[in-house]
């Protein structure tokens, strides 16, 4: 499997806190059946984590993969972040503060969880007309997705793909997002699930128990192409098309 959101490089957000942290994550990751993560901390986030690229940010992912292949623990990390989407992002992507997801045409985006749809919406779509590929972060979790039945499909038609956290579809963070999940699932309008792992003890980036839970609610082959198909091609640059 590969995990196209994860907050493993420690010390950058609320994800990992030291090095061994980092190392326990991925070590469970690889446990789980991963075998590629994208690190993905917090981006442009108001008032909160900036981390724009950096040497630091290089450094870091540097570091935490010299440890993995040391511990012979067979995990490759590519370079992401989880950008807040803000009327500046545009501005940022230009002056080079931005990482896509492996410098790929694929951008994984946050919001407020209580960013109102219309806004969302316009975000979305200045993004796409920038020849990007917004990859919407945990949107189950965002209010004007639970409220709106149409809100899965707007996106899915301005050109974005969904990204469910695995942590919401075993009801995690309550139920409003389990069963948004669950329907963004069952209408077959995901397109990944990752983890969204920030520690190796609670949130962790295991993902065979998620895994397990898609092939028993949808089907082995709807499985194979949110955990396996389409985060590879995102890691590769390649076409996702809908299932």
């Amino acid at each position: 499997m590969f995990d196209i959101h994860c907050h493993v490089l420690y010390g950058l957000d609320d994800g990992a806190d030291s090095l061994d942290d980092s190392v326990k994550m991925i070590s469970l990751a690889y446990e789980g059946g991963t075998r590629a993560i994208i690190a993905t901390p917090h981006c442009n986030v108001p008032n909160s984590y900036r981390n724009y690229h950096s040497q630091l940010f290089n450094d870091r992912l540097a570091e935490i993969s010299d440890r993995l292949a040391r511990q012979k623990i067979d995990v490759t990390l590519y370079p992401g972040q989880e950008v807040f989407c803000s009327g500046r992002l545009i501005s940022l992507l230009r002056e080079g503060k931005i990482i896509t997801l492996n410098s790929s045409r694929y951008i994984l985006v946050e919001f407020d969880f209580n960013e109102n749809s219309a806004s969302a919406y316009v975000k979305l779509e200045q993004l796409v007309s920038e020849g990007l590929v917004p990859v919407v972060a945990h949107p189950e979790r965002y209010a004007f997705v639970c409220e709106e039945p149409d809100a899965a499909i707007r996106m899915k038609d301005i050109g974005c793909l969904l990204q469910v956290n695995k942590g919401s579809i075993k009801g995690a963070f309550g139920r409003p997002a389990f069963s948004a999940a669950r329907h963004i699932l069952n209408e077959r309008l995901a397109d990944f699930v990752a983890s969204d792992g920030h520690s190796p003890y609670v949130r962790t980036p295991y993902l065979a128990d998620a895994f397990e839970i898609v092939c028993d609610a949808c089907s082995m082959d709807y499985a194979e192409l949110l955990f396996e198909e389409n985060p590879r091609a995102v890691i590769n640059n390649e076409e996702i098309y809908p299932f």
